[in-house]
């Protein structure tokens, strides 16, 4: 019997994050991308010196993570890619990437309430966090920081469902927007899933996770753009849903549609 049933009306819009953060939008001059040797320093000292060792061992240790077919990351070698995930975790899928992507450094897409909260809005940068724009006019410079991380050969993730559904062991349905920025940069997408064990010992404990990744996508040019990223949201959302339908994909909390 699952822990707890939650009711959800829309699956696209739906958030159960419950974080509490009121989200202001991200103004067109925000700093998507902070070039000088100073802020370089910090962001290698906190995320790799601090931030990588800690995740690790709250990964392994507080939810018993194990990530599956990371050799298929092996060819990828002296590329920037995307990583594509399911989003089910509040704080895990902030370190999952860092984790996956190791040693790489993995820079997340996130919602303005990331960096809604000024003491920790830099703290947020510093540890890779990319934030969408309020309007129009802030795409061209989030655009140009997403270019420079793919220069800089290092992993962007997307959580294409936007959206929160804790220990959800579905896959939502979502749209082709995101992927049009490795269609722009033409680089390669690999997918990953995140799926649930249940405890041997201290069952009454959250499950501990499993992360799946799969073999790389790559934008096809003979495609249009439009083309191109409807192939990209296929191929990936396809690989989703078989990895999320395994039988062994623990239900720690049910959801129902009301």
């Amino acid at each position: 019997m699952a822990k707890k049933i939650i009711y959800y009306e829309d699956e696209l819009h739906d958030d159960f994050a419950g974080n509490g953060i009121q989200a202001k939008p991200v103004p067109a001059d925000f700093p998507f991308a902070i070039r000088n040797i100073f802020w370089r320093i910090a962001e290698f000292i906190l995320y790799r010196l601090i931030a990588t060792p800690v995740v690790y061992l709250i990964g392994k240790i507080g939810f018993g993570l194990k990530i599956k077919n990371r050799k298929a990351l092996r060819s990828l070698r002296g590329k920037g890619y995307f990583l594509y995930g399911n989003h089910t975790q509040t704080m895990m899928d902030a370190y999952t990437p860092t984790i996956a992507a190791f040693p790489r450094h993995a820079h997340i897409v996130v919602g303005a309430e990331a960096v809604s909260v000024p003491v920790l809005r830099r703290f947020v940068q510093l540890l890779g966090g990319i934030p969408v724009p309020g309007n129009l006019k802030g795409y061209r410079p989030f655009l140009e920081a997403l270019h420079w991380r793919m220069e800089q050969k290092r992993v962007v993730t997307i959580y294409p469902e936007a959206h929160i559904w804790p220990w959800y062991t579905g896959i939502r349905p979502f749209p082709d927007s995101s992927f049009a920025y490795p269609v722009r940069e033409n680089a390669p997408v690999v997918a990953f899933v995140t799926t649930f064990r249940r405890r041997r010992v201290f069952k009454k404990l959250w499950p501990c996770l499993t992360v799946t990744l799969s073999e790389p996508f790559y934008p096809d040019a003979s495609l249009s753009q439009h083309e191109a990223k409807k192939v990209l949201r296929d191929d990936v959302y396809d690989f989703m849903c078989r990895t999320a339908a395994a039988p062994d994909n623990y239900v720690y909390y049910e959801y129902r549609k009301k």
